[in-house]
C-alpha cells in the first residue's frame, strides 16, 4: 500500500497533486518570498524524483520545461512521486540575475546552514525539504549570460547507475563532469541521490530546441525509472557520445569578434574558428585569428561580439570520433525541430 507523502508539513495522498508555497524569507519591503513546490504523488509505488530549475535566477529554459512537464497527461499514470521546483532562486529571477541579493551563487552554497547567509539558508531549506525526500534528481541549467550551450548532460559517469540515467536522457552529448564544491549535485550525492545536470541554451532566453530536448529527456528518465509507461515512439534514441575532457578557447586579443562556427560543429586542432579585429582601425584592418586548441565538438560558445583578451569564446569537448558526433548532433536537431 502506498503511503501519503509528507513534505514541508503537508501530506500528499496517493493519486493526488498539490502545490506548496514554502516561505523562504521576506524582502526588505516585508513582501513574503516563497519557494513554489509542485508535487504529484502516484497511486503505485515507485521512486521519488525531483526536477529543479532556476537555481541561477537568469536561467529560464528549465522554468518552461517544468511548466510543460506538469501538464503532461501521462502523469495521471505516475508511479512514485514527482517533485517539481520551477524556480529555486526567486530572488535572482525577479532581478534577472544569476545570483541572490547578497551576490552569492546558490549553486556554490550547498548543503547550507539555517544560520548562514541568505544563500546558505535557502540551500539548507532545499536540502531538508526536497533532497532528503528524494531518490533521483534532474537539475536544469543554461549557459551564462551571452553564452549558449549545446543540449548536453553533465554527470558523474563513474557511477554506474548515474551513467545509465544519463544515457536514458537522450541527448547526443554526455560530459563526465567533476562535482564542484558547494553544488547541489555534490550535496545530493552525499545523501545518495543520483543527479543529472542538463545544460542547454542561454541565460535570459527561451530556446525552443533546448526546451523540447529537455522535456523529452526528463520524460525519458521517468520512463527508464518505470515512473511512466513506455513511449509509443517507434524510433529509439541514438546511443549518446561521452566526452571525458573539454576546454575553452580564449580570445588572444581584445576587439570585435566575428564567429564562423556554430554549436554542434566539428572542429580540428589548428583550425580557424573566427577572427578578432580592432574597431578603430578602419582603413588598415588587421584580423587576429582565433585558433582551435583541440579536435572536437563545439558544446558552448559566446554570443557577444565584443571581447576582451582572455574571454572564453568556444567550449570544445573531445570524443573518440568527432565526425560521428557531429552527424548525430545534426540528426538530433532535425528530429527535435520536426516533432
Amino acid at each position: 500500500m502506498v503511503k501519503a507523502l509528507k513534505i514541508a508539513g503537508s501530506e500528499i495522498l496517493p493519486g493526488s497533486r498539490m502545490t506548496i508555497q514554502l516561505p523562504i524569507a521576506n524582502l526588505y519591503t516585508h513582501t513574503r518570498m516563497d519557494l513554489p513546490i509542485h508535487i504529484i504523488h502516484g497511486k503505485k509505488k515507485g521512486p521519488v524524483l525531483f526536477v529543479s530549475a532556476a537555481i541561477h535566477g537568469d536561467e529560464l529554459n528549465g522554468v518552461e520545461i517544468i511548466r510543460r512537464l506538469l501538464i503532461q497527461k501521462s502523469l495521471k499514470n505516475l508511479r512514485g512521486s514527482l517533485i517539481a521546483i520551477p524556480i529555486v532562486n526567486m530572488f535572482g529571477l525577479i532581478q534577472h540575475s544569476r545570483y541572490l541579493p547578497d551576490r552569492r551563487d546558490l549553486n556554490r552554497s550547498f548543503p547550507g546552514s539555517p544560520k548562514g547567509a541568505l544563500a546558505s539558508r535557502l540551500a539548507h531549506i532545499f536540502m531538508e525539504t526536497i533532497v532528503k525526500n528524494s531518490d533521483y534528481a534532474l537539475d536544469i541549467h543554461t549557459g551564462a549570460i551571452h553564452r549558449s550551450n549545446l543540449p548536453q548532460i553533465r554527470a558523474n559517469l563513474d557511477d554506474k547507475e548515474t551513467m545509465q540515467l544519463a544515457r536514458a536522457f537522450g541527448v547526443p552529448v554526455i560530459i563526465n563532469s567533476d562535482i564542484r564544491d558547494g553544488s547541489l549535485r555534490e550535496a545530493a550525492a552525499m545523501h545518495g541521490v543520483k543527479t543529472l545536470l542538463y545544460e542547454a541554451g542561454e541565460a535570459l532566453r527561451f530556446d525552443d530546441l533546448s526546451i523540447k530536448a529537455g522535456l523529452n529527456g526528463v520524460m525519458n528518465v521517468m520512463r527508464y525509472l518505470n515512473m511512466l509507461p513506455a513511449s509509443k515512439r517507434k524510433k529509439p534514441n541514438a546511443e549518446p557520445f561521452v566526452a571525458r575532457s573539454s576546454s575553452w578557447v580564449r580570445a588572444p586579443h581584445s576587439g570585435v569578434f566575428r564567429n564562423v562556427i556554430k554549436l554542434g560543429e566539428r572542429v580540428k586542432l589548428g583550425e580557424k574558428l573566427g577572427s578578432i579585429s580592432d574597431p578603430t582601425e578602419i582603413f588598415e584592418e588587421i584580423d587576429f585569428p582565433v585558433i582551435s586548441t583541440r579536435t572536437g565538438i563545439i558544446i558552448g560558445k559566446t554570443n557577444l561580439p565584443l571581447v576582451n583578451e582572455g574571454d572564453a569564446l568556444y567550449h570544445i569537448a573531445s570524443f573518440s570520433d568527432s565526425s560521428e558526433v557531429a552527424l548525430e548532433v545534426e540528426s538530433f536537431h532535425h528530429d527535435i525541430t520536426t516533432e
